[in-house]
């Protein structure tokens, strides 16, 4: 890989691929993505998949059009925020009661004009009406919990009660923003039991 190819993963190493399998603090700076919100079971909702299929779109747009520019980028993994009414639905996995703001982060150099410009590539190759939906979205989670977890998505629920539970009244800490996964593993080339997710919560 040339040393000029921007890959957040490497840039931001401690945030997209952490070694701690249990919970321990990060500070995480400002960043930029691309952003589309929606609700429901990832695993069997059309406007969940609709969701990603524009934003990859929307992403290479951008990376193809950055490379003409002379400024070569690796395309970042899927991120996802979630909330809900009642934060136990994600420990209980009572999937349809998700909100979710699907991401893909994008360097400081891109700028809303870029992605703007990029919809319109992308609209004209593909026929998705939800590259409509896609948006810039700054987020700045600052001091998180953050762990890696390893297996199947579903499994994230015990590991969610001990910070919910446990780990952060043992440390002092309430939850103080959005939860938030990096989907580091792809699930179309990977088995569940070898996936690898970031998962993390903002703190105070």
């Amino acid at each position: 890989m040339s040393p000029e190819r921007y890959d957040v993963k490497r840039e931001l190493k401690q945030l997209y691929a952490p070694k701690n399998t249990d919970w321990a603090l990060v500070d995480v700076p400002e960043q930029q993505f691309l952003a589309v919100d929606g609700r429901g079971d990832p695993n069997t909702s059309p406007e969940h998949a609709r969701a990603v299929e524009a934003l990859y779109t929307v992403a290479y747009a951008i990376k193809f059009a950055s490379k003409r520019a002379g400024r070569d980028l690796v395309v970042a993994p899927l991120e996802g925020l979630w909330w809900a009414d009642d934060p136990e639905v994600f420990t209980t996995r009572a999937k349809d009661s998700w909100h979710w703001r699907m991401l893909i982060s994008q360097p400081d150099w891109i700028t809303e004009d870029d992605i703007e410009e990029a919809k319109r590539v992308a609209s004209a190759k593909k026929d998705l009406p939800t590259i409509a939906d896609v948006r810039r979205h700054v987020l700045h989670e600052g001091t998180s919990a953050q762990v890696l977890h390893i297996g199947p998505y579903d499994d994230e629920g015990p590991v969610l009660a001990r910070l919910h539970d446990e780990w952060l009244r043992a440390n002092g800490l309430r939850m103080a923003g959005t939860h938030h996964e990096v989907y580091v593993g792809d699930p179309r080339r990977t088995e569940p039991a070898k996936l690898r997710t970031v998962l993390r919560q903002p703190v105070r």
